[in-house]
């Protein structure tokens, strides 16, 4: 599973709600968080099998709490499959996690009232297909040459491009933490 917790990965299959509505939700980042972090324990434990890999995925960082896209994608492995419970129907980040918690607890009410199977079944529409793999630093800078790389040609690639990918000029959040961590792999990878 290649889904990252930042930026936003959301699944292949899952088309985009272009027009975000309130919701009735009255919780906030951390609770919501805990909410969805307990239920994914409980119906663990109901089940009896194993939420591994739990990959919590949206464009929240450090100093970000309100990005322009509130989407969030929960990414975990239960019994052998890989589910993707994705939302982004909500205005507030808080509120599509606050959702993921509520779809969590429906599983749960299906297991108590129709049995293992039935989840099975219901987690079938969730199976992801695996997380689109991210591109190598090299692919992201478009540094084609196979021979060293300079911090310069890292410096002067990743100013070229963030010309086009920040948001400010029409590019993404999304594209420019991209070429953010390219950035930052490549120095790392070449000791600089």
């Amino acid at each position: 599973m290649d889904a990252q917790a930042f930026p936003l990965t959301w699944p292949d299959t899952m088309p985009r709600t272009p027009n975000k509505v309130a919701s009735k939700f009255k919780t906030g980042l951390s609770a919501a968080l805990k909410n969805v972090r307990s239920s994914l324990g409980l119906f663990s434990s109901d089940s009896g099998k194993k939420v591994d890999n739990l990959v919590i995925s949206s464009n929240v960082t450090l100093g970000v709490e309100r990005p322009t896209d509130p989407g969030v994608a929960v990414w975990f492995i239960w019994d052998g499959m890989q589910v993707c419970i994705a939302v982004d129907r909500y205005a507030k980040v808080e509120d599509n996690l606050q959702a993921i918690h509520h779809i969590v607890e429906a599983r749960r009410t299906e297991m108590r009232h129709g049995g293992l199977h039935i989840v099975r079944a219901t987690f079938r529409g969730f199976t992801a297909l695996p997380a689109p793999k991210r591109r190598s630093w090299r692919q992201v800078l478009e540094i084609v040459t196979s021979g060293p790389v300079t911090t310069d040609n890292v410096e002067s690639a990743y100013r070229r491009l963030a010309k086009k990918a920040h948001p400010d000029v029409g590019g993404s959040t999304a594209a420019m933490a991209e070429l953010n961590t390219a950035k930052t792999e490549a120095l790392k990878e070449i000791g600089a």
